[in-house]
């Protein structure tokens, strides 16, 4: 009997932990959320939660019914993540994602303005592991030609270019925090992790 009420109240709380909303980390993730407030930051951002890995056979860019997509948590995360941009009263000059529509979806989600553009050098190259360098290249040139003084550039992108970029290993919906320097070169300032 003991053991069942225990396992009850467990199954209760983790109820209520994946039902919460997106929620951030106070102090660490303050200082974050302050520097993407401050001109020559990316939030280069993996998209939200679309359950499963990869794409089915068949894939093809510009139709979702190929793709795999955002579930209804990575859409709520989507909305959640442009409200804390609001909320914390974040400019945002450009928003830039890849032509993967998980990807497309959780920009347009966010709503913190019109997408700019789909560039290559945010698309996926999982499974593909032999484009990696040249894909990461191209993203480091797009980032190296961003003026250093824009306000915060948004880029949705994937897990594999982000940790090709910046070796985090991003979970759904997470930002990396990077600044721009005046010659272009970037750094890694933080993570910006739900809880």
């Amino acid at each position: 009997m003991r053991v069942r009420v225990s396992i009850e109240r467990y199954l209760a709380s983790l109820l209520l932990v994946i039902a919460a909303p997106v929620a951030f980390a106070s102090e660490p993730a303050d200082a974050l959320w302050a520097a993407l407030a401050q001109p020559g930051h990316v939030a280069l951002m993996r998209h939200a939660d679309a359950p499963g890995t990869g794409d089915p056979a068949g894939f093809k860019i510009g139709d979702c019914a190929t793709q795999r997509n955002l579930g209804e948590g990575g859409r709520n995360q989507a909305r959640a993540l442009g409200a804390e941009f609001r909320r914390r009263k974040i400019v945002v000059s450009q928003v830039l994602t890849s032509q993967w529509c998980r990807a497309r979806e959780t920009a347009e989600l966010m709503a913190l303005g019109p997408l700019v553009e789909e560039p290559a050098a945010l698309n996926s190259f999982f499974g593909r592991p032999g484009e990696r360098e040249a894909a990461t290249a191209a993203l480091r040139r797009r980032l190296a030609a961003l003026p250093a003084d824009a306000a915060t550039v948004v880029m949705v992108t994937h897990q594999v270019n982000v940790t090709a970029l910046t070796g985090v290993f991003p979970r759904s919906g997470e930002i990396v925090v990077l600044r721009r320097a005046t010659d272009g070169v970037m750094t890694t300032v933080g993570r910006l992790q739900r809880d």
